[in-house]
């Protein structure tokens, strides 16, 4: 699994380009300038792994695209330690750079072959520190909460109850919501009363969050 000066080079032109597009928090662009992405990537399409682009994984998912993985990351506004609750592990790419933050992650992935699939390659490339977890992401994990910030990596149509009440107060959740064909990034902030306040930061497009497990 080589990671060669030529990948790293094209990495950091990718974190250059994101950067232009208005991620400023330095510590999205370190991680996203870290994380292999072609490791994530089939290896016949490594030409395509640091392009600011979305690209089709297994299972019918995608890899998201670079800036789109950052806006979230940053829109999370994360602090030192914190634990995260990020539903949707896809590839892993999105964990292995909250992982790289120093985060304490915990994902959950609904399709079996992905959640297989990232555990073993994150494991393989270092990344000890991440909890995976095979379920249901609109169940969350109640168990293991509550957490300090949840991402949702897939467009769900509402925000899920349950996943609202594993939040703590003065936590953030980042989910894109609408329908199949355009989503609102929206942040949930959970105030101390436990009220919520709601904000949108532009228009995404994801695939749909599913319920149950396959």
């Amino acid at each position: 699994m080589e990671d060669t000066y030529l990948h790293k080079g094209l990495r950091k032109k990718l974190v250059e380009e994101i950067e232009t597009k208005g991620i400023t928090d330095q510590r999205v662009l370190e991680a996203i300038g870290k994380v292999p992405r072609h490791l994530f990537m089939d290896s016949g399409f490594i030409k395509f792994a640091y392009k600011d682009k979305a690209f089709p994984i297994r299972a019918g998912q995608t890899i998201s695209q670079p800036y789109t993985v950052a806006f979230q990351t940053q829109l999370l506004d994360t602090g030192p330690m914190d634990r995260i609750l990020e539903v949707g592990t896809g590839s892993g790419y999105q964990s292995a750079v909250l992982s790289e933050m120093g985060l304490r992650v915990y994902t959950i992935e609904r399709q079996r072959e992905l959640f297989l699939g990232a555990q073993s390659l994150l494991n393989e490339l270092g990344y000890n520190r991440i909890n995976f977890f095979y379920g249901d992401g609109y169940a969350g994990l109640p168990t293991y909460g509550p957490f300090d910030r949840i991402l949702i990596t897939a467009a769900a149509p509402e925000i899920p109850a349950a996943l609202l009440e594993q939040l703590k107060p003065g936590g953030r959740l980042v989910v894109p919501v609408g329908n199949t064909n355009s989503q609102v990034m929206t942040l949930v902030e959970k105030l101390p009363n436990g009220d919520f306040r709601k904000t949108d930061h532009g228009s995404f497009v994801f695939v749909p969050m599913l319920g149950g497990k396959e």
